[in-house]
């Protein structure tokens, strides 16, 4: 996930000039490619430094809020001149910083899995222009966070073990965000070419990139606006790949969200906005003749949408049968259902249902996990899913205790556990709206 939870963005990185936030000048070309792996760094954290910064971590956890506070308030008196390159409001960064930082001591004794979560917060943080000097500084005031907070329980080993741990996350990101750096550019300069009310507070918003922007169908990405810089939010992109790079993403204006509610009621062809790299995992697999099972509930229907159009253009799958569920809590939730039932008309292949959980409707009514159950069995399909929490969790606890094999079910989580999540996009209430 972004990394879903980048926790500091300062100043420019090397490979581009120093430009303010609102400067919507175009970005430097650069040859687009994949990111590299990254491999594991030297094993220099031991079992005792794993043991003392798991157990300091008990100690601070009840104030952890408190610590992200104090933490930006040590960097901001110290440095000064990073405060301008960061949010007006600090809420969500906070958060970001807290769960960053549990997942790298829950991570911490496991290179393989530490390396991923760290090279994509370092090639996340890029677009936020940051340097490899500044990882050290972060250091030294997280460091001064945590001792405050710890008070008694802070000693020498346990400022080391801190420290190592500290240090081999953050050669991560630097070895991963120096090598993305030769690939591609941090951020993509574009405008809005068409802006589309469908009602319900949702608009369909279709950008042109001002150079290309590879990413595959089923990915998310980040975007920056004029009316709220320094402000990234997700969206997935509702369509496959483009030659002219275009993206279209279905936003819904989300109470007190500064991005979405600009998107949705301000926004107009002509205005600039920028993208950072995509990101997620929710990609097609070769099927090997597997049918292909789509989840989307609520506002997960846009990247669901985008991998059905791949399917379309047959460039990877050979599934014979594609089926759709649509899930909402009420039939004026089910938004884009035309559109997909428009797509089954064209493609002999797809097939859609609807399920709506909190109206009476005859052939509607149900959770999407009950009308799985009933329109199964899904062993042999390969399962994508999309949507809020609570359904995402049911659907994939229903198509497991139907058969299906964890391998076969692919999705970007929202809101589980930090701790043993994927990076992916966040829940809707962090604004991230997605459709």
């Amino acid at each position: 996930m972004t990394g879903r939870f980048e926790f500091m963005h300062q100043s420019s990185h090397p490979d581009r000039p120093t430009t303010p936030a609102d400067d919507w000048s175009g970005a430097n070309a650069a040859h687009l490619a994949a990111p590299a792996r990254i491999a594991a760094a030297p094993a220099s954290v031991t079992d005792e430094d794993v043991a003392l910064v798991r157990a300091s971590l008990t100690v601070v956890t009840p104030h952890v809020s408190e610590l992200a506070a104090h933490f930006y308030s040590i960097l901001f008196s110290r440095y000064p001149q990073v405060r301008d390159l960061f949010p007006a409001e600090l809420d969500v960064q906070r958060e970001r910083l807290v769960r960053a930082l549990l997942r790298i001591v829950e991570l911490v004794d496991d290179p393989d899995n530490l390396v991923a979560f760290c090279s994509r917060l370092g090639r996340g943080h890029r677009k936020f222009g940051t340097q490899s000097g500044h990882y050290p500084a972060v250091g030294e005031c997280l460091l001064q966070a945590l001792s405050h907070f710890a008070g008694p329980a802070w000693h020498p080993a346990l400022a080391t073990a801190w420290q190592r741990a500290y240090t081999a996350a953050a050669d991560v990101m630097v070895r991963a965000a120096e090598e993305d750096a030769r690939n591609r550019p941090a951020v993509w300069d574009a405008h809005i070419v068409g802006h589309v009310h469908r009602g319900h507070g949702i608009a369909e918003i279709t950008v042109r990139p001002h150079q290309p922007y590879p990413f595959v169908a089923g990915q998310y990405v980040s975007i920056e606006t004029p009316w709220a810089p320094r402000q990234w939010r997700q969206y997935s992109p509702a369509n496959a790949p483009r030659p002219n790079s275009e993206l279209t993403f279905h936003v819904r204006a989300v109470r007190e969200g500064k991005v979405s509610n600009a998107l949705v009621h301000h926004a107009r062809p002509g205005d600039p906005v920028r993208l950072g790299p995509p990101e997620g995992d929710m990609v097609l697999r070769p099927t090997r003749q597997r049918d292909l099972l789509f989840v989307a509930g609520g506002t997960g229907l846009a990247p669901i949408r985008a991998l059905i159009e791949e399917v379309a253009q047959g460039s990877i799958s050979d599934a014979r049968e594609v089926s759709l569920f649509i899930g909402a809590r009420t039939a004026n939730e089910l938004y884009g259902l035309d559109d997909m039932l428009r797509m089954s008309q064209r493609y002999h292949w797809l097939r859609v249902r609807a399920a709506v959980s909190d109206e009476r409707i005859p052939g509607l009514e149900g959770t999407l996990p009950e009308v799985l159950a009933e329109f199964g069995p899904w062993y042999r399909h390969e399962a994508y899913l999309c949507g809020p929490p609570q359904m995402l969790s049911g659907a994939v606890h229903a198509l497991r205790r139907h058969g299906v094999p964890p391998r076969h079910i692919h999705y970007d989580p929202w809101d589980t556990p930090v701790l043993t999540a994927p990076l992916g996009p966040p829940p809707p209430d962090e604004e991230d709206d997605q459709l």
